[in-house]
């Protein structure tokens, strides 16, 4: 059953027969989102929530395979886009999204927004996400979960920095107006949390980290692979930016005395060519690479596991960067041609993590000194270590928000 939009006192009444303990109607939401984290995070909260309650999903990027199996529908058209989503990382992202039809979708996805009568709406996403959750809402209550914006993203800021990137950086006057309509923002990290309340938005929350929260716990033991020697995380990213950093990351550790152990997502297929390196399957989610009489490891659904034995990370990602600083593992980074980890994200993630991240040109010298640097000056290395886990914070972020969603659902008399 569809409920319209009503008056306040009328949807009280109406939404409370939605209980879960009274069984005979289930609720309706919609979750929105813009990006494969965001999708991440969604699906989550999702399954918090799903009991006795029917979840859509609305992904505005990529395909939102993170809602299969969770959503009862995933509406389209589900359309993967040349950028991954970052649209304006350059002009070349911008015009192969273009080509590729990113118009047609970005209307057929408004109109999805617009068919829909649902009972409540949460978007995991930025402002324009937003403003698509609010199409969908009709008046319905709809919550706003922010993953990205961060007062850390303001630091040392050039103004033609904040000005490119604005709306990723900081909390607009136009996400502020939307905010009007919300029954609660959550944001990811405390600073943030300060500064949205400063601003004059004071139902805003936050509860811990959602990135802390998408790490699972270690999905394999490595002692078998690498014994007790000291593990370098090498995490090249997902979003095309690997074929590029991860041959120089392989090079990189050539020079230093870390047993490398790259985090790969993909078909080993998909790995890019890597000079010198003798490749030997071992099953289907680990592989042996030799060079030089180095042993370098590549497994397949072991990212957990890999961060937590590592002592130090070289990193072309996003989110996953954020998860290596928050258990408190220095990372050393460098730019790509894109599309995600360009110079312009590079130094937009600097200014997130702080000293947890040390930037370098992308070149194996460079690198391998960068990482030589934290291992032999432990200030620097105990400061970065400190100041990840400080700037990321603590797991908690996905399930209080669902706990604090789910209140306000079943107790929609109470603001």
């Amino acid at each position: 059953m569809l409920v319209p939009a009503t008056g306040k006192a009328t949807r009280s009444l109406i939404l409370s027969r939605f209980k879960p303990h009274r069984g005979e109607l289930r609720m309706k939401i919609v979750f929105v989102s813009n990006g494969p984290t965001e999708d991440a995070i969604g699906a989550r909260i999702a399954q918090h929530l799903a009991s006795g309650k029917e979840i859509l999903a609305l992904p505005l990027v990529g395909q939102g395979n993170a809602y299969v199996g969770i959503a009862q529908a995933i509406l389209g058209p589900r359309k993967s886009m040349p950028s991954g989503g970052f649209l304006f990382g350059s002009w070349q992202n911008l015009l192969a999204d273009l080509k590729a039809g990113f118009i047609s979708m970005t209307l057929a996805q408004w109109r999805a927004a617009r068919s829909l009568l649902v009972d409540a709406v949460i978007v995991v996403g930025d402002a324009y996400a937003l403003t698509v959750g609010l199409l969908a809402a009709k008046g319905a209550p709809i919550f706003h979960v922010n993953p990205l914006v961060s007062t850390y993203y303001l630091e040392n800021a050039s103004f033609l920095e904040l000005a490119l990137v604005w709306g990723g950086s900081d909390f607009t006057p136009y996400e502020r107006l939307l905010h009007r309509s919300v029954k609660a923002v959550f944001v990811r990290d405390l600073k943030s949390l300060e500064r949205l309340k400063s601003l004059g938005v004071h139902h805003a929350y936050w509860y811990g980290s959602f990135a802390m929260d998408l790490l699972p716990p270690p999905e394999r033991d490595l002692d078998p692979l690498v014994g007790e020697a000291p593990v370098m995380a090498l995490i090249p990213g997902t979003r095309g930016d690997e074929s590029f950093s991860l041959p120089l990351m392989l090079e990189a550790s050539l020079r230093v005395p870390l047993t490398p152990v790259v985090a790969w997502a993909k078909a080993w297929n998909a790995l890019p060519p890597l000079p010198g390196w003798q490749a030997q399957e071992e099953d289907a989610y680990t592989l042996r690479l030799t060079k030089a009489g180095k042993v370098a490891w590549v497994l397949r659904g072991s990212f957990s596991a890999i961060l937590h034995r590592s002592v130090l990370a070289l990193s072309t990602a996003g989110t996953a960067s954020e998860q290596a600083a928050g258990l408190g593992i220095p990372i050393v980074g460098f730019p790509t041609p894109g599309p995600q980890y360009t110079r312009a994200f590079a130094r937009r993630q600097k200014r997130l993590l702080g000293p947890a991240l040390r930037l370098t040109e992308a070149d194996p010298h460079r690198i391998a000194a960068e990482v030589l640097f934290l291992l032999n000056a432990q200030e620097a290395y105990v400061q970065a270590s400190q100041e990840g886990k400080r700037r990321i914070g603590p797991p908690g972020g996905i399930t209080g928000t669902a706990q604090h969603i789910r209140n306000q659902l079943e107790n929609p008399e109470v603001s």
